[in-house]
């Protein structure tokens, strides 16, 4: 990595946290207060630009409601670090669309439907619609 390039560690802890946060609904300055920093360092923490050091990490991780190792699920491998340790992690699709703001909405608006069958038809209809648009049938929806 050159100088003033966050590492890719820095960039996924820093997605994690703006994606629990966005989970809880809080904004930047609410978290920053709860830490006693600015937005503006929250922002720089969810980029990576700014690494946040181990205890930061822990006050986080206790106000977000989430263990520390939240914050590392489907992280960057190190170069050279052993692989498989019988852990199950996340796919990084998963926790790229729960980043966003369109997955994370659409995420809380179906964990609201408590009908399993009702959830079950939402899946069905989500599946066609990929489906038509993969083969190109999307105008006949």
């Amino acid at each position: 990595m050159t100088k003033g390039t966050p590492e890719p560690t820095d960039i996924h802890v820093g997605a994690r946290v703006r994606m629990r946060r966005l989970m809880l609904s809080m904004s930047q300055e609410k978290l920053g207060g709860a830490l006693g920093l600015t937005f503006q360092q929250v922002q720089k923490y969810e980029k990576g630009t700014n690494r946040i050091g181990a205890s930061r990490l822990q006050h986080i991780s206790s106000i977000l409601q989430v263990p520390i190792s939240f914050f590392f699920e489907g992280a960057p491998k190190l170069p050279g670090a052993p692989t498989g340790n019988g852990a199950a992690t996340t796919p990084t699709y998963v926790s790229d669309f729960l980043g966003t703001a369109d997955g994370l909405a659409l995420t809380k608006a179906f964990m609201r439907i408590k009908e399993p069958k009702l959830r079950r038809s939402v899946v069905h209809l989500v599946q066609e619609i990929a489906d038509r648009v993969k083969n190109g049938r999307a105008h006949r929806l």
